[in-house]
């Protein structure tokens, strides 16, 4: 048992929305064993980790960025970093939750660790995936990490940095598939369609005319469209996201399709890349902040790779995973750092590849229409990717990572857990 910090207050920092997913999560938990007085709970981060119960200092992660920052976003975490270390001064924490984001954090945990708080990250930095030398640094910036992969723990220990599987945030609770289902039948009746249109009939997602299931060729698919929630992730790979449905819609004009929006704000970011790229297409809807009906609704799935892979296998639907980094950004910088052949999440955490993945993509959506035809044409070939997905998925059976994460925190933070022995109020007890 590490001992007690001098302060029993704990610092989460935050960069981007996932971020603010996953720190909540555990947030929540704390809180429900106990009160702000017992122990206070700070954050650099969004508005779900206020609203778990976390004091907000800053707000984070509206502009986050995925891969190598540019110039304006170094600069701007580098004052943040600054605000943090004065912060930090004050004496006000003695444990430091890093979540996800490496590159921002990293900085943060070794003020931290000068500063004498303890440091456990949640969400296991993936240097496995890209620059893996950057476990020295991590050796010195961290007392145990805390994982969301299977793989990751058996792989940070063996190289000397403490760690344990706590599970992920997305398998704590179980999917209510049969109301997730009727969400997913009224699209019709509660769609945000992008052209203003309100109460947008079924057959008519776009807010056009009506797409007959049968208008001249083979019955289509309806297919989900997933553009990510990162500005330059909506760039660079939602107009290729766009024109495989054009094209799926060219050989199947039965095509139905969902874009799954993350908040209104994206929903006007994506309506301004497809008027800069043709238009919004017909027979194409969108649908804010309900990724599990939108993944309930469709046959098939087109993803910008994260989180979400994870999502859409929960309900074990076939996809096709695309990134597209910047051309140049790939060969001068990324493709020196990546070491790892695989690079969405079920396929590392199956250990092989059981879902087409186009990373690096350059171009246009004709591969990623191919891989949606090969569903539907291929026998057996959509069944066994939903087998595959179902294997990953039982994976992190058994475990709880908001309860998991919250007990080896409230282990470095030097208080008795209170599903063992409830401190009385506004005492904080050292082990």
């Amino acid at each position: 048992m590490p001992s007690p910090p001098t302060s029993p207050g704990i610092l989460f920092t935050a960069f981007e929305p996932s971020g603010d997913d996953h720190a909540s999560a555990v947030i929540a938990e704390l809180r429900k064993r106990w009160t702000a007085e017992e122990l206070p709970i700070y954050a650099w981060g969004g508005p779900k980790m206020r609203a778990a119960g976390a004091e907000l200092i800053e707000e984070t992660g509206a502009n986050a960025v995925m891969g190598v920052p540019g110039a304006g976003k170094i600069v701007e975490h580098v004052k943040i970093h600054k605000r943090i270390e004065r912060w930090m001064a004050e004496g006000r924490a003695g444990i430091h939750v890093p979540v996800d984001s490496p590159g921002a954090n990293f900085p943060v945990a070794r003020v931290a660790k000068k500063a004498g708080l303890r440091v456990v990250h949640l969400v296991a930095p993936q240097v496995w995936a890209w620059a893996p030398w950057r476990i020295r640094k991590l050796r010195k910036r961290t007392d145990l990490v805390l994982c969301l992969l299977p793989f990751e723990e058996e792989w940070f220990m063996a190289r000397g940095v403490p760690a344990k599987f706590v599970g992920h945030p997305l398998f704590d609770e179980p999917l209510d598939l049969e109301a997730i289902g009727k969400r997913a039948e009224e699209y019709g009746g509660r769609i945000n369609p992008p052209l203003g249109v309100a109460n947008v009939p079924r057959t008519s997602l776009a807010g056009k005319q009506p797409v007959p299931p049968n208008s001249g060729g083979a019955v289509g698919p309806r297919v989900a469209l997933m553009p990510g929630s990162r500005p330059q992730e909506m760039v660079r790979c939602f107009p290729v996201l766009l024109d495989a449905f054009n094209r799926l819609r060219r050989d199947f004009p039965g095509t139905l399709g969902m874009v799954a929006a993350t908040k209104p704000d994206v929903v006007r970011k994506l309506q301004e890349l497809a008027a800069a790229h043709g238009g919004w297409p017909s027979g194409l809807g969108i649908v804010t902040g309900d990724t599990d009906a939108v993944v309930r609704w469709c046959d098939y799935a087109m993803v910008v790779s994260g989180t979400v892979t994870l999502q859409i296998a929960r309900q074990a639907k076939p996809m096709v995973a695309v990134y597209c980094p910047s051309w140049v950004m790939w060969q001068l910088v990324i493709r020196w750092l990546v070491s790892t052949e695989l690079f969405t999440l079920p396929n590392l955490i199956a250990g092989r590849r059981v879902i087409p993945e186009l990373i690096p993509h350059f171009g246009d959506g004709d591969a990623l229409a191919v891989e949606v035809i090969k569903f539907m044409r291929r026998p057996g070939y959509a069944e066994d990717q939903r087998e595959n997905l179902a294997a990953v998925c039982r994976r992190f059976a058994g475990k709880s990572c908001a309860a998991n994460a919250a007990e080896a925190i409230e282990r470095f933070a030097g208080i008795v857990p209170s599903a063992q022995c409830r401190v009385p109020s506004g005492v904080v007890a050292a082990v």
